[in-house]
């Protein structure tokens, strides 16, 4: 794939994401600088918030998620990919494991632990390299938690902090799911049930939970 088309998943000829990237069209920007504040705007644009999933595809429309005013890792990670894939900046949905170290007590609570999987990222081939961007973490929510904003120089990886800003193990990287063509919708849902026995093992056909 060329990873620039447009797709279900990344709608990016949606009024929603064509007001997303606006603001970038038509600039003298570099290609990197435009990655960098793409990625800024939706790291910080949309609140983190992992306690609302769905297995409705419709639900993983980038178009969708734009409307909404905070999503997980996997919606922020949707709506980077369609606006870099609007502006010309091949992009895919990348899938991992990942422990969390701080503020876990709700994560526990909820989901019967502090791993979160899967955990979405993006690939963005910028510059002739594929780079990993992390987009999941808002600046005010790292502030109130005492770890340095994620930040993307348009160079090198930016994956999940792993310490604090006073040096406390933060996230860390259990598993690569590697990348996908698309939202993998079957892979997400049957590893999220894996995983959390205790939230999806229902006995029902529910597709939406508020944890």
């Amino acid at each position: 794939m060329d990873f620039l088309s447009p797709t279900y998943f990344f709608d990016y000829e949606s009024d929603e994401i064509q007001d997303l990237v606006s603001e970038f069209k038509n600039t003298t920007l570099s290609e990197k600088e435009i990655s960098i504040a793409l990625y800024n705007k939706v790291r910080d644009a949309w609140r983190y918030d992992p306690y609302s999933l769905s297995f409705n595809k419709e639900k993983y429309r980038a178009s969708e998620i734009a409307k909404r005013p905070k999503g997980h890792c996997i919606d922020k990670s949707i709506i980077l990919i369609a606006g870099l894939r609007a502006l010309g900046i091949p992009a895919r949905i990348h899938l991992a494991k990942v422990k969390n170290h701080i503020g876990v007590e709700r994560l526990i609570e909820k989901f019967g632990s502090n791993e979160l999987t899967p955990h979405g990222m993006v690939d963005a081939f910028i510059n002739d390299k594929w780079l990993k961007l992390s987009p999941t973490f808002n600046a005010s929510l790292c502030e109130m938690l005492n770890v340095a904003p994620l930040d993307f120089d348009g160079e090198n990886d930016a994956v999940l902090q792993e310490f604090s800003s006073d040096g406390t193990q933060f996230m860390e990287y259990l598993e690569d799911y590697g990348h996908f063509e698309d939202v993998p919708m079957e892979f997400m849902e049957r590893n999220a049930r894996e995983h959390y026995p205790n939230i999806f093992d229902t006995g029902t056909n529910q597709t939406e939970f508020q944890l």
